[in-house]
């Protein structure tokens, strides 16, 4: 007797600038890989990087039909190259954060009878009630902002409830600023979905679920009870809840592909759907993050994200919920000021080489002789401040510092602010944690040595091409086991493992544990003289 077929798991990414598929085997093997760009290959939407940015400058917004049309594209272009849908066992997929869609009155009827024959954006054209969906890029709904933080009592006890204060690219506020400048489109409106859940709609031919996890980056979520917060809801608008529909464990199997994929594609009608999730959680899927892991993106802005048992929810930083563990949660930090600043002092005190500036930061000790510097050629998003401010070792500012003081404090400074900020928000160093480091700098072995030495852990090096498409995947995969208790981590253990690339030298902790002290004093002075700059100290 014949051996089944070996079954495929597809991974989605509706991320800003492009539509994104990977299929994998049972091995774990990535057998197929496609994408839609929106600019170059859907020119009709005029999209510039997959946005429209409007005369304000604040509001940003992407065409709904532009992503659907996206979906048809690749799915076509699958079925060109001979990809064997009938195999596919599962599916997941993530969208770019803080996105959502509006479907009209109506909408799901047009999305439970969806005719074969027809593309998916001609089906559903005039399902929404907004045909241009805010993006994270968004920053209109300061007003929303101040209003939601005022009506549950502050920033930091919005914060306690949703993991995060009141940020204005949030669905919540986006939801609140809809209401009050068009009620009668929030009215006709019958469901917001985010750009997973939108994304997941579309494969499940009903209104598929938000996640916890990328449900926790609307300042709606209350993210230990795994609810929506009614005092949240009641300050954005009427009738919330029922627009937005129960949220779902990450991986909740929400049904079977709709028989529109069965008879245009020969999908499997056993297909099952994996509520789809944010892109950030699908990217620690993908890079396959344990307890106490920390993932570090070293690239224009620095980008930490961080596996966390207990959470602190602060005023910096994101607090969601662990999109493969339901009791654990993950925090989200953001840093402006990353490879461009270091590529602005390598340009100043290395004429431009990294050869030359690795030379130069290994020539100086662990702790730069208690010297210290702050970075920041824009402002900062952490800690708010903006400048070059540095301090020598009896924290008296100075104007300058020689050039091999200048490359170490510059690196030394940009990690020892992320490791107290994520120690902040509740994370903790444990003997099994490690450090997994990706983005352009990752490459620069000087460099990781002393993130190394800063978090008294070892540094690894992932391949990270396509992580949010990846866990996508690998969550399709896991979905289908998730409730007989079977990790993630069980799942993935056959894929290839990250390679350690630099261990903390003998002895530094002893120099880090004061130095990181003092570096949180004088961020503070920092801060202070950002209030009052008459005695400011930054260039």
């Amino acid at each position: 007797m014949a051996a089944p077929p070996e079954a495929y798991y597809l991974g989605f990414d509706f991320s800003t600038q492009q539509l994104k598929v990977i299929a994998i085997d049972e091995q774990l093997r990535v057998i197929h890989e496609n994408h839609v760009n929106f600019d170059k290959e859907l020119p009709e939407f005029g999209t510039q990087g997959g946005v429209h940015i409007h005369k304000d400058r604040l509001t940003v917004t992407s065409p709904v039909l532009m992503w659907i049309k996206a979906l048809d594209m690749v799915l076509e272009k699958m079925k060109s190259s001979g990809f064997n849908f009938s195999r596919v066992k599962a599916l997941s997929g993530a969208g770019q954060q803080h996105g959502s869609v509006y479907w009209n009155d109506g909408a799901s009827l047009v999305l439970q009878n969806l005719p074969p024959e027809v593309t998916l954006h001609q089906a559903l054209k005039s399902c929404f009630s907004i045909n241009d969906s805010p993006v994270w890029m968004d920053s209109s709904t300061s007003a929303q902002c101040s209003a939601l933080e005022a009506a549950v009592g502050g920033a930091q006890k919005l914060a306690d409830i949703t993991g995060s204060r009141a940020y204005e690219r949030f669905t919540g506020n986006q939801i609140a600023k809809i209401y009050s400048q068009s009620p009668e489109v929030y009215a006709q409106t019958e469901r917001i979905s985010l750009v997973s859940s939108f994304a997941a709609s579309l494969f499940l031919g009903a209104y598929a679920r938000i996640d916890y996890s990328d449900g926790s980056g609307m300042n709606l979520l209350h993210i230990r009870e795994k609810v929506w917060s009614p005092v949240c809801l009641d300050a954005c608008a009427p009738g919330l809840e029922k627009k937005l529909g129960n949220p779902v464990p990450c991986s909740k199997i929400l049904g079977s592909v709709s028989p529109y994929y069965v008879k245009r594609y020969g999908f499997n009608p056993n297909c099952k759907v994996i509520a789809f999730t944010g892109d950030n959680p699908a990217s620690l899927a993908g890079m396959r993050l344990a307890e106490g892991d920390i993932a570090i993106s070293l690239g224009t802005s620095d980008t930490l994200f961080l596996w966390i048992r207990e959470p602190k929810p602060a005023l910096d930083g994101h607090i969601l919920c662990n999109p493969v563990e339901t009791n654990a949660y993950m925090a989200l930090l953001c840093f402006k000021n990353g490879s461009l600043m270091r590529e602005k002092i390598r340009d100043e005190v290395a004429p431009g080489s990294w050869e030359e500036f690795s030379k130069v930061l290994t020539s100086t000790p662990a702790g730069n002789n208690g010297n210290i510097g702050f970075y920041y050629d824009v402002m900062e998003i952490i800690p708010e401040a903006v400048g070059i401010h540095r301090f020598d070792s009896e924290n008296n500012s100075v104007p300058s510092f020689p050039k091999e003081v200048e490359i170490r404090a510059l690196i030394e400074g940009q990690f020892m602010v992320k490791r107290l900020h994520a120690e902040k928000l509740g994370y903790k160093i444990l003997p099994t944690t490690r450090i997994l480091a990706t983005g352009g700098a990752s490459y620069n072995k000087e460099i990781l040595q002393i993130l190394s030495d800063v978090f008294s852990a070892p540094v690894y090096t992932i391949d990270t091409a396509n992580s949010a498409c990846l866990g996508s995947a690998y969550r399709a995969i896991h979905g289908l086991v998730a409730e007989t208790n079977v990790s993630l981590a069980d799942i993935v253990k056959l894929a290839p493992g990250p390679r350690l690339v630099a261990n903390q030298a003998a002895g530094v902790a002893q120099v880090y544990q004061p130095l990181l002290k003092r570096y949180m004093f004088l961020e503070q002075q920092v801060l202070n003289e950002a209030e009052n700059p008459t005695t400011a100290s930054s260039e």
